[in-house]
């Protein structure tokens, strides 16, 4: 063999040997699962909804895991797993399928909807989780735990409340945090009589608190009522949800309840500040109200109040995870914080008042706190139905899925445009960056001629806040009779609900779809 030929021999035999070395690494690295995606909430529903299609009947729900933001899938096998983590979520293999906790969850809407009593299914246990209050007691929690007890004790789990479940309206907090709170939203009242002033100092150029940026961004405050404004109807004080377009006319969501409650809504105690009219108003078995601003040309901003003089911005709806992080506003309480615990949750309040379908979170709320806005950065998420306890020892409060409300009466988060307010997209950005003035084209802006500009301090800038008292505890009671908890996007179930002892309901024949 000549050099040459014994040069090409080693060559080859090393190139050889590198192969030997890197191919068990390189199939080796193949093997490894990818790791786990950190996504946003919305862009962990999206993905859950990919792969809830894909997993179809073997899909047992999902939760964030907010520590890390990653999105957690149940599933019931190993090979279901790996197409999970293929994916980017983190599998979890578990026992129920929600077939069979959705089967469960009839079971108790047949055999134990009594008042007093709440579920839901919990994702992140893989159970119903069953809340009874503490008027549950006697015959009824021997009924309860009759039926539970027949589930398994790996079907559901049974939580005692110290509080009693109710709707929120009414309240005898009416002049508290909840009044100062909606001044300080809806102070743009003044700014009509003083004129819109400077914008350019973030929204607090009117002496009367108004005329600003209207919460560009969460910056200043808002001209007229916004998500968590005190609201008055008849005896009754609720909250203002969102504000909100139909067939680009203002309009804002509050509670079903409060909505019956009264057919007109005032600004004040007085009722010399007129709002709007009940257009439509869904309770029991779902609790959502549209009412249509009086004033046709208002445009009121798209924002909630933060209750230290500054609103967030609410630029779309979302719907709510378990694990999603919220905030609350409202015009007892203020802002409060927590997260989302439950999905698809009937609460019966009694006297055959039951709600499907709703939003269970560790958010605490109080009365006259129905209707207020549960947001998550920018986006819309619940109205606030009711719950128990209170914002000093907390307990558990439900919302009404603001989703299903816009799908049900066709609007559209947002009033008066993109910019929740006319101009205010253009003008707000203006004043929040130290320009211009608040009529958002430059001239001086009449806040109370309906000129919008920076902020909305135009048409319907009443002073929600002011007077914001006691409406007292005696409003009315809507829910009476055998009700259907409807279809709406999360599809509740179509059998009437059994109300418990006493009630003359028929007991439902489905339970909630469109669970995560």
């Amino acid at each position: 063999m000549n050099k040459r030929t014994g040069a090409i021999a080693g060559a080859a035999a090393a190139a050889i040997a590198g192969a030997a070395i890197l191919l068990p690494n390189a199939h080796a690295s193949t093997d490894q699962p990818a790791a786990p995606k950190t996504l946003s909430a919305h862009s962990a529903t999206a993905l859950a909804a990919s792969l809830k299609a894909d997993l179809g009947d073997q899909s047992a729900g999902w939760y964030l895991d907010d520590a890390n933001g990653h999105l957690v899938m149940n599933v019931l096998s190993k090979d279901d797993a790996a197409s999970v983590t293929a994916k980017g979520a983190v599998a979890k293999v578990v026992q129920n399928s929600m077939t069979a906790l959705k089967a469960g969850a009839k079971t108790l809407r047949t055999n134990a909807s009594i008042p007093g009593t709440a579920w839901s299914i919990d994702p992140k246990t893989n159970k119903i989780v069953v809340v009874a209050d503490r008027t549950v007691t006697g015959a009824k929690m021997a009924r309860l735990s009759k039926t539970t007890g027949g589930m398994g004790a790996g079907m559901v789990t049974v939580k005692r409340s110290q509080g009693e479940f109710k709707r929120y309206d009414g309240g005898e907090a009416g002049s508290a945090a909840g009044g100062d709170a909606g001044q300080a939203a809806g102070g743009a009242g003044d700014a009509g009589a003083g004129g819109a002033g400077d914008a350019s100092s973030g929204g607090a150029a009117a002496s009367g608190g108004g005329g600003g940026a209207g919460g560009a961004g969460g910056g200043g405050q808002a001209a007229g009522p916004v998500g968590g404004s005190a609201i008055f109807g008849g005896n009754a004080r609720c909250s203002l949800g969102f504000n909100v377009t139909v067939q680009g006319a203002p309009a804002f969501l509050t509670a079903g309840h409060c909505g019956n409650d009264s057919k007109t809504w005032t600004a004040d105690q007085g009722g010399g500040q007129p709002l709007g009219t009940v257009a439509d108003s869904k309770f029991p078995k779902t609790d959502f109200a549209l009412v249509k601003y009086d004033d046709t040309s208002a445009k009121p901003d798209s924002s909630v109040d933060l209750g230290n003089g500054s609103t967030q911005k609410i630029t779309k709806a979302a719907e709510a995870a378990v694990g999603m992080k919220v905030q609350r506003s409202g015009s007892t309480t203020g802002v409060h914080d927590g997260k989302v615990t439950g999905l698809d949750a009937t609460v019966n309040y009694g006297n055959g008042d039951i709600v499907n379908g709703l939003i269970q979170t560790d958010v605490c709320a109080e009365p006259g706190d129905s209707g207020g806005s549960m947001f998550s950065g920018d986006s819309a998420v619940g109205l606030t139905s009711g719950g128990s306890g209170d914002c000093t020892q907390g307990g558990e409060t439900f919302f009404q899925p603001v989703t299903d409300a816009l799908k049900a009466t066709g609007a559209e988060i947002g009033a008066g445009g993109a910019g929740g307010g006319g101009d205010n997209g253009a003008g707000g950005a203006a004043a929040a960056g130290g320009a211009g003035d608040a009529s958002g084209a430059g001239g001086a802006g009449d806040a109370g001629a309906g000129n919008a500009g920076a902020g909305s301090a135009g048409a319907g800038s009443q002073d929600p806040g002011s007077g914001a008292g006691d409406q007292g505890a005696g409003a009315q009671d809507p829910g009476t009779g055998a009700q259907d908890p409807g279809t709406g996007a999360q599809d509740p179930g179509t059998g009437a609900q059994d109300p418990g002892a006493g009630g003359s309901n028929d007991p439902g024949a489905g339970s909630g779809d469109g669970m995560n």
